[in-house]
């Protein structure tokens, strides 16, 4: 399962199931559950179970399965019965046995056969010629839009990265805030650990980050997270370049337009249109994380996959750098943790140092991280270097870099032991919690160290008066 299936299936798994009833009888739904999130051993469980008449008793369907890919068959089950799409029975004098479980097999055979009239694939729309948008043009603007995202997200708008018109919207700025992948601080925008592992995902996967996102915050804004569900998966069916009328859609789902459209996830003319378009970015949310990378060259390299074979850093022993790349994304990227000192129209070059990795590492970037990156982004030339592709002083250097920050620190304080009873003890150390200033604690030795000592000196002097009164 890609990271962008896993992502959302952890979400999926932790919703109720009378969400899940709901979510199932809409067709559209049910397909891209089956298409993007289930093994292939599970929708082989799922097609043979679709149109058989009665229950498969346990047994039978043990028989499917070499008796080497047990694990691999408790794993498919396991995965169907959390997404409630498969269940077992017990009926009196009968063996044990699964079935699908409605709605979702019904939902499952209309998205199949085409039956129903259930509009769940979206509802084309009849739009003028002069109105009509162009694959490049839907392709442009999520492509806008999207760099718009990472290039706030990695600070680069003073390198020209949003003159190409992206206008971030409040919503996208607090959303990407409240996901922890930037800490903002006044005016000063910094990417978190989280969010640089962000940037470096593959498109679908951040989408699908992205969209998790919206939904936990959707549910804290009181919209109907089956409407925001439905409307997620409907997308991942709908066609590219075809426009789809907004008559069918409920309240919640017209404001999702807007919402997405910040993201280049959806694109219209303006608010108040009768019809809108999905972008490549909505189209291959329920595809094979494959199909974004490959059908277009209309988004630049710095929206492609990390495992693209198309690499253009080439690092040298002495720590210089030299990018071939004119992305201003793919260079902001590059300054987070290196030092760039020159710019061509095609590459820009510069060097890793102390200072420029130590600043990243204190932005909450790991140096595991920043290896990664060298290290998937490689140039063809480098890559003939198949025993170590980066040069081992360099990839040394910089987790040495990352250990200076993580040795010993020391810290003024009290040290508070000698206590004769464990209640003794437990007493001031937890009250040292309470106020704030406890460091470090052993309750197999009976001390704690704190970083003032004036409110546990009361403590404990007041203590001591109470036992006097008692006595």
């Amino acid at each position: 399962m890609s990271s962008s299936s896993m992502r959302s299936f952890e979400y999926l798994e932790s919703l109720p199931g009378t969400v899940f009833n709901r979510l199932y009888k809409q067709p559209s739904t049910a397909l891209a559950i089956f298409r993007r999130m289930l093994p292939q051993l599970a929708k082989s469980f799922v097609m043979a179970l679709l149109y058989m008449p009665r229950p498969l008793p346990v047994a039978d369907l043990e028989i499917w399965v070499c008796p080497g890919s047990r694990r691999e068959q408790d794993t498919a089950v396991d995965l169907l019965e959390r997404l409630q799409i498969l269940k077992r029975t017990a009926e009196p004098n009968q063996p044990r046995s699964f079935v699908l479980t409605n709605p979702f097999a019904a939902s499952l055979r209309h998205a199949l056969t085409g039956g129903g009239n259930h509009k769940s694939f979206g509802v084309p729309a009849n739009t003028h010629l002069q109105d009509q948008v162009t694959i490049p043009q839907l392709d442009d603007f999520a492509r806008r839009q999207w760099e718009g995202v990472l290039g706030y997200m990695v600070g680069s708008t003073g390198i020209g990265l949003n003159d190409e018109g992206a206008n971030l919207s409040h919503g996208v700025k607090h959303l990407l805030q409240y996901g922890g992948l930037i800490l903002v601080r006044g005016r000063s925008v910094d990417i978190t650990r989280d969010g640089f592992a962000f940037v470096l995902q593959e498109v679908n996967a951040q989408v699908w980050t992205i969209l998790v996102l919206y939904l936990e915050q959707a549910e804290e804004l009181s919209m109907d997270r089956v409407d925001v569900l439905s409307f997620l998966f409907m997308l991942g069916s709908l066609e590219l370049g075809q426009g789809y009328s907004k008559a069918n859609l409920t309240e919640t789902q017209l404001q999702m337009l807007i919402d997405l459209g910040d993201f280049g996830i959806i694109y219209q003319h303006r608010p108040e249109s009768e019809s809108y378009y999905p972008t490549r970015l909505a189209t291959t949310l329920t595809s094979d994380a494959g199909a974004l990378r490959s059908a277009t060259a209309g988004f630049d390299t710095a929206l492609r996959s990390s495992t693209d074979d198309k690499g253009f850093v080439v690092i040298e022993t002495n720590y210089r750098l030299y990018a071939y790349t004119s992305s201003p994304l793919q260079i902001a990227i590059l300054s987070l943790f290196a030092r760039l000192s020159t710019r061509y129209p095609n590459m820009v070059s510069g060097k890793l140092t102390r200072e420029s990795v130590r600043r990243a590492i204190n932005m909450g970037i790991t140096g595991d991280q920043i290896i990664d990156f060298l290290y998937t982004h490689a140039h063809a030339q480098m890559r003939k270097n198949t025993a170590t592709i980066l040069p081992p002083t360099v990839v040394d250097q910089i987790r040495l870099w990352q250990i200076e920050g993580e040795r010993m620190k020391s810290t003024a304080g009290f040290l508070f032991k000698d206590f004769l009873s464990a209640a003794e003890y437990e007493g001031p150390c937890q009250y040292a919690r309470d106020i704030g200033v406890l460091e470090w604690k052993s309750d197999a030795k009976r001390m704690f160290f704190v970083t003032r000592h004036e409110g546990i000196a009361a403590y404990l002097k007041s203590q001591k008066e109470k036992k006097r009164e008692a006595g």
